[in-house]
């Protein structure tokens, strides 16, 4: 039997609802559920300048395991609004909901997670998710939006701040019960999927479901009489495509979720890449959009594809960059206009009915072998799916899963939108092609290239301003220190992940005199508490510090032994999984807890400009503003130092950067030493457990050691005098309250009022939600550097002890420090100090008037940048 998602009885049931007793047309009302690609963009800024009379966007959602990261989308889609002039369209994202293991599924599920691997926590596995590149061409460029989203979009009041954010769910909820809805999926289902399953009874209120997604027979309109199966290989867009060419990245993203909202029995339409790959971004649309870019959402739009275009790898840009959401917006506005029409009819693509059904898994169907998160472990399946259904076979796990890989030929095709005449079919409305443009005279070979420029160049409902004419005296400035003939002190390097201990670090650090600690340089590692574009921030705190003369180098995306080995942008999550991506994670290091928009905003930041110097394919327009990586940072300080001079260096995370450089660079010879801030040291007569509280198998490592046992190992093996700030004596100075009641009696600097904010914040949250128990553990991250700059007044001492650490791949172990008379190498480890006097020293730092911050926040930023600068004193200190 075939399930009949008819567009005839959507669209009635539209014409009907649309019109009220005294015959005037209400607007269509529209929820869009978006995962903030760059297509994604263009496809919002394209809706928002539709007339509110037709098309009315009630809220968006935004999907959070796909292309883009929870904290910098929501942020992202916040100043795209507040540019747009639409601060009253609510946005979801997240929420900490959970899903039983009797398949019950609770409030607010964030999304985080494709539905079958939902547990209990944020925090889990990436079998889908690790088909989408992180740094470069990924996650780091969507999430910035190559550099440009902070060079140009304004920055109004609403951003995201801890359980104050409203979800997904809850935002879905709000809409789709106040009338009846259009949803747009702009990405993975996983949001509505969750949705439909727990709210049944607000299932009528949606009035059809359009979805850009999927890859029907692509490759074979012009064969349709031929066998599909054999015609139309390789018809996904995933990359590489050894182990499953059949699969479009929104579908796969989450193939269990696509399947309940097709099989929801809501009208449904399918933009899939039959259709998007007949509508690329033309060399003709691209030049045409050049010159016409006459509003402040053309010029952002226009930006980002042309720093698309020139870091495209191959040559061939214009014949694979499509227009995919974006033109999902176009068909469906355009079909929902004439919704008198009964087959889809409208001005953009050639529709046609299609029977087709979403593949979850692989056959053969009841097989037991442990891929399964929804038959493996359970004597009734989770869901009540069938036992031996198409949902019982094997289920990808990962881009290297071997079961997808035989005979050097990729077999698996989990998110395939397949055609089917069986019982699963659904028989769906499914665009197949661009059409042309109707004046045949014009160079722009497609009608929506002609539309799309009309209506992101029209002067109707258009952004109000962009960040340089939002401030009638905005000038970026760089502050430097005149350090002029004073002593520099030991030059050190610091190596931070980007969590909240490791900023308040970064402040200490930054007010220690020069003649002390001569701060040469800051290394990036991604592979811990926060992801790549969060550098930002770092950028933000030195230019509040007046220290934008110090290098920030990236490094890479991947611990080691993580990445793809054929295709190195891609990689496994196998330590990384135990980062929460919600709540206390990803969500919250993102936006630095909520606080991070109330720090000026540095003229440096990640950009996605290169150079051919550095490997690129081309020169793009400005590559000296090349984000730098951690080893570019770490030769120019070594070809910067005196004859017999060696660098300190301080790591507050995992030792990713550090063991590759010593890998790469025979680093060793030009360190002095090195501050490790973590591990867990096992000791027979200590019961004290390690803190990764997301493996409770591993009972006993640290999560800096945890999230890179390979570096780890590499670094505990290598030559290099190490000190290590072990766990347990960060746990003896992780009070919040005795550390705010010395901050609240010390001088209040620019620096100490933003660092009190940030622990009173992480201490309320751990006192309101369980999900930030473990914000201690930040804390104790400041002792290495109050260890690094030698204050004897502290009591510190140490012991020398042989360290090995474990780094044989079983998580149980993987990250566990324990002494070895004949194996392990002797290490100054840290043991004990006076924590009264830590914390009194510490406040005192941060609020000495010296080396205190040039400008001390965003609003002073805004005031200087509306009132011109001879109506301010910068320098809070200086006395640089």
């Amino acid at each position: 039997m075939i399930i009949w998602a008819v567009a005839v009885i959507g669209s009635l049931g539209a014409l009907v609802s649309m019109v009220d007793p005294d015959g005037d047309r209400r607007p269509h009302r529209i929820l869009v559920d978006t995962d903030v690609d760059t297509d994604d963009v263009s496809a919002l800024l394209y809706l928002l300048k539709q007339d509110t009379t037709q098309f009315d966007l009630q809220a968006i959602t935004v999907n959070t395991n796909g292309w883009s990261e929870a904290g910098h989308a929501i942020n992202h889609i916040y100043d795209i609004l507040f540019m747009m002039g639409r601060d009253d369209v609510p946005v979801g994202i997240g929420g900490e909901g959970g899903i039983l293991p009797n398949g019950t599924i609770l409030p607010n599920v964030g999304g985080y997670q494709p539905i079958i691997d939902q547990g209990m926590s944020t925090a889990g596995e990436c079998r889908y998710r690790q088909a989408i590149p992180v740094a470069q061409r990924g996650q780091l460029d969507v999430n910035s939006n190559y550099g440009l989203r902070k060079a140009f979009l304004p920055q109004g009041g609403r951003r995201y701040t801890p359980l104050q954010q409203p979800t997904a769910q809850q935002v879905m909820i709000d809409a789709i019960y106040s009338g009846p809805t259009t949803v747009f999926l702009m990405g993975a289902h996983t949001n509505f999927a969750i949705f439909l399953m727990n709210n049944p009874h607000l299932k009528k209120n949606v009035e059809h479901i359009y979805a850009m997604g999927g890859s029907v027979r692509p490759n074979c309109l012009k064969n349709e009489g031929l066998d599909h199966s054999r015609e139309c290989s390789d018809i996904g867009n995933l990359y590489p495509q050894d182990s499953n060419p059949y699969a479009e990245f929104n579908i796969f993203s989450d193939p269990f979720a696509a399947y309940k909202v097709l099989h929801s029995g809501i009208p449904f339409t399918l933009i899939p890449l039959d259709a998007t790959n007949t509508i690329p971004v033309s060399k003709s649309f691209f030049m045409e959009f050049e010159r016409r870019q006459d509003t402040y959402e053309a010029k952002y739009c226009f930006r980002a594809l042309k720093i698309i275009r020139d870091t495209w790898l191959s040559n061939i840009f214009h014949e694979q960059y499509c227009m995919w959401d974006t033109f999902l917006v176009g068909v469906a506005l355009s079909i929902m206009r004439n919704s008198n029409y009964h087959n889809g009819e409208n001005e953009f693509a050639d529709m046609r009915y299609m029977n087709i059904t979403v593949v979850t898994s692989n056959q053969p169907y009841g097989a037991l072998d442990g891929s399964n998160p929804l038959i493996t472990g359970y004597s009734m399946p989770k869901f009540n799916v069938p036992k031996n259904g198409v949902h019982s076979g094997h289920v990808q796990m990962g881009m290297q899963d071997p079961f997808c890989l035989q005979k050097g030929k990729g077999i698996c095709q989990d998110g395939y939108t397949k055609e089917d005449t069986g019982e699963d079919a659904v028989r769906v409305l499914l665009a197949v092609k661009a059409k042309a443009n109707y004046d045949k005279g014009s160079p722009l070979g497609r009608e929506f290239y002609r539309d799309f420029l009309h209506v992101i160049n029209s002067p109707e409902r258009t952004g109000r301003f962009d960040i340089r004419r939002q401030y009638p005296f905005h000038k970026e400035v760089l502050y430097k220190p005149d350090f002029g003939k004073r002593m520099r002190g030991k030059p050190t390097v610091f190596d931070m992940d980007m969590s909240a201990g490791d900023f308040l670090a970064l402040l200490y650090l930054l007010k220690l005199p020069v003649e002390l600690i001569d701060l040469k340089g800051i290394l990036i590692s991604p592979t811990g508490w926060a992801t790549p574009a969060t550098i930002d921030v770092v950028y933000d705190i030195l230019h509040m510090m007046g220290r934008d003369d110090i290098p920030v180098g990236l490094g890479e995306a991947f611990a080691i032994g993580q990445a793809n080995p054929s295709f190195s942008a891609i990689g496994d999550c196998k330590y990384s999984k135990a980062i929460p991506h919600g709540s206390g994670g990803y969500l919250d290091s993102d936006t630095l807890y909520g606080l991070a928009r109330d720090l000026p905003r540095s003229p440096r930041r990640y950009t996605a400009e290169n150079s051919v110097k550095f490997g690129a394919p081309r020169d793009t327009d400005n590559p000296e503003l090349r984000q730098p990586s951690a080893r570019d940072v770490w030769k120019s300080i070594v070809d910067s130092l005196d004859p017999g001079s060696k660098i300190t260096v301080m790591t507050n995370g995992p030792l990713t950067n550090l063991a590759q450089i010593i890998l790469s660079e025979n680093a060793s010879s030009m360190i002095q030493r090195v501050y490790i801030v973590g591990g867990h040291i096992g000791k027979a007569n200590d019961t004290s457990k390690g803190n990764i509280f997301t493996v409770p198998s591993n009972e006993y490592a640290e999560f800096n050691m945890f999230l890179d046992p390979l570096a780890a190992k590499e670094v505990f093996t290598s030559s290099v005098n190490i000190t290590l700030v072990p766990l347990q004596m960060q746990r003896r100075v992780n009070s919040f309250n005795t550390i705010l009641i010395g901050m609240n009696a010390t001088t209040q600097t620019p620096e100490l009022v933003f660092a009190r904010r940030l622990l009173s914040r992480l201490w309320q949250l751990q006192q309101e939600h369980y999900r930030y128990h473990h914000m201690d553990i930040f804390l104790g991250e400041i002792l290495g550097a109050v260890i690094l700059a030698g204050n004897s007044h502290l009591n510190q001492t140490f012991m020398s002890k042989p360290l090995k650490v474990f780094a044989d791949g079983d998580l149980e172990t993987a990250g566990e420090i324990t002494v070895d008379e004949e194996q392990g190498k002797q290490v100054n480890v840290l043991e004990n100090i006076n924590p009264e006097a830590y914390y009194d020293h510490f406040t005192r730092v941060l609020g000495d008037h010296r080396q205190s911050a040039v400008l001390g926040s965003f609003h002073e930023q805004e005031r200087l940048w509306t009132s011109g600068p001879e109506s301010m004193n910068i320098g809070h200190n200086q006395n640089l």
